[in-house]
């Protein structure tokens, strides 16, 4: 019985958190609702590969919005970069899962 509590309380965990939460963004409200949807798509597309979600992130990115675009997605880390003004994304998506994205020349 205590096994069944411990799997419910997780499933209510990932539940609760499933949504993206945005902790830093400069983007313009455009661009930053285009970029968080396609970061929640590639997170659930390549939900156990974050090198492959990254890379379909980075890919879109370029693509849509020009190059030089990085793509950063994982657990427990940190970060300091320069980016361009207005291209910068840190969000959380799934509970601990973060994803950071941001353009340089």
């Amino acid at each position: 019985m205590a096994g069944t509590g411990e799997g419910k309380k997780e499933e209510d965990y990932k539940r609760l958190h499933s949504f993206p939460l945005i902790r830093h963004t400069d983007m313009p409200e455009e661009m930053r609702v285009e970029t968080m949807e396609l970061c929640v798509t590639a997170c659930e597309k390549f939900a156990t590969n974050n090198e492959s979600a990254a890379k379909m992130i980075k890919e879109s990115m370029d693509k849509k919005f020009g190059s030089s675009w990085h793509v950063v997605i994982g657990e427990g880390f940190g970060f300091e970069v320069t980016h361009e003004v207005k291209n910068l994304l840190y969000m959380f998506f799934g509970g601990s899962l973060a994803v950071c994205v941001w353009k340089c020349s």
